[in-house]
């Protein structure tokens, strides 16, 4: 057996800086755990003079890449440099030099996955991405092992944190996006360029792992329906309330038969589901599984520590399975590698939903009727109609919750209906998630 595990981690930044606290702060409860050592060899960053708050012992840092991917000695390399191409590659030497891989890079394996898990399973290494979904918390472990029994019906998630601190402020406050954006990036919540969180990029990366984990299937990212939430309004959060709902930014996934719906949108959900009520920074994902129903998985889903703990959480899964000589006891990508199959991504015009519609007319008698007629006309059916506040001649909002409708149904009567000459602005569509009435 041996007498200690040995890491090497390359990118020291935010990521990289709470996994070497940890590592270093838990040692003895590490090793507890374990049963040998679970040493911190070697950090490689191509910055070596910055303070980072965690006391290395001498000679870990450093520059030298070849100094974590050519030592043999090092059991298990951590890839938490993000990016693409430096980061592919660094993942796909050391697989190849039959080193563990740990990486929180969730970019990356949402648009090369495929390649690094033919890569892992074909030299039978282990591959941990718990910290790729989630940050802190342990939904990889769950689709992969907890929940490995169940055939996944469905899957729901607050999976940005940036965003879902933009929403909450929004909904609390009533200030605008633009207005919230700018407290956030003040705050640290939100980056300079906050262009993955806010259009729904990032999500999206999250629910292409999640979609390939839960369905055994290989998962073109951008065949992943994404829409952010920058052309929310507090308008349209005051009128979800009025119904009933508060408004997320959601990566929703469904087996419907042989096909999948994922999907990342702004969506009204019932304020009395467990997922209205997560706030700020905080994460939630809502897994329905055929055996065990209905399980939701809460917690931070970034910063240095929380995601430093699941990266550490799969460094002691890994380490175990080395001492057991277990290592790739657990596919990379859950299923049997051979026993993944290609499953169709459902089209977005494909998919059924109920609609919140918010239009903004010229307040003249017949105007209900007429929009009401062509959403008829398509076979949409409407459950209710809120109008406020009678203004002849003015623009006035008029908003309709629709029973369930086909996207491509919905899509077309809005071209028909925004042409009308009473419309004054493109209408909003917001999709709902609740039960027909």
């Amino acid at each position: 057996m041996k007498s200690s595990i040995s890491v090497g981690l390359v990118g020291f930044g935010t990521v990289g800086t709470g996994v070497a606290k940890i590592l270093l702060d838990n040692a003895q409860l590490i090793r507890r755990r374990v049963g040998v050592p679970v040493e911190l060899s070697r950090v490689c960053d191509v910055d070596t003079i910055r303070d980072r708050g965690v006391r290395l012992p001498d000679g870990v840092l450093t520059a030298d890449l070849r100094q974590v991917l050519d030592d043999p000695s090092i059991d298990i390399v951590l890839e938490l440099i993000g990016g693409y191409d430096t980061a592919k590659r660094v993942i796909l030497e050391a697989i190849a030099k039959g080193k563990q891989v740990v990486t929180a890079n969730k970019a990356l394996l949402a648009m090369h996955g495929e390649e690094i898990f033919e890569a892992a399973a074909r030299h039978h290494v282990d591959l941990g991405f718990e910290a790729s979904v989630g940050g802190g918390i342990p939904v990889i472990r769950a689709l992969t092992q907890g929940l490995a029994g169940n055939r996944i019906v469905s899957m729901y998630g607050i999976i940005n944190g940036t965003s879902n601190y933009i929403l909450s402020r929004m909904t609390r406050e009533g200030h605008g996006f633009e207005d919230v954006l700018a407290e956030a990036q003040r705050a640290g919540y939100a980056e300079a360029d906050p262009a993955f969180d806010v259009a729904g990029i990032d999500s999206a990366h999250k629910l292409s792992i999640m979609v390939t984990l839960a369905y055994g299937t290989p998962v073109n990212f951008k065949e992943v329906h994404t829409e952010g939430i920058t052309h929310l309004t507090p308008l349209d959060i005051a009128y979800a309330r009025e119904f009933g709902y508060t408004i997320k930014l959601l990566g929703i996934a469904k087996l419907q038969g042989d096909q999948v719906e994922a999907r990342v949108h702004p969506t009204m959900i019932p304020l009395t589901s467990p997922v209205a009520q997560v706030e700020g920074v905080y994460n939630a994902i809502q897994l329905v599984g055929d055996a065990v129903e209905d399980i939701v998985l809460y917690g931070r889903g970034a910063g240095s520590l929380p995601t430093g703990s699941a990266v550490v959480s799969d460094v002691i899964d890994i380490a175990r399975n080395l001492l057991t000589g277990g290592a790739g006891r657990v596919p990379p990508a859950s299923f049997q590698q051979d026993q993944r199959r290609p499953l169709r991504i459902l089209p977005m015009e494909e998919i059924a939903s109920l609609y919140y519609l918010r239009f903004m007319v010229v307040d003249r008698p017949g105007v209900l009727s007429q929009i009401s007629g062509v959403l008829g006309g398509y076979g949409i059916s409407i459950s209710s109609v809120l109008q406020k506040g009678r203004k002849e001649g003015q623009t006035v909002p008029v908003v309709i919750m629709t029973h369930m409708a086909r996207e491509r149904d919905v899509r077309s009567a809005l071209r028909d209906i925004d042409r009308m000459p009473f419309i004054s602005e493109p209408t909003t569509l917001i999709r709902v998630e609740g039960h027909d009435e």
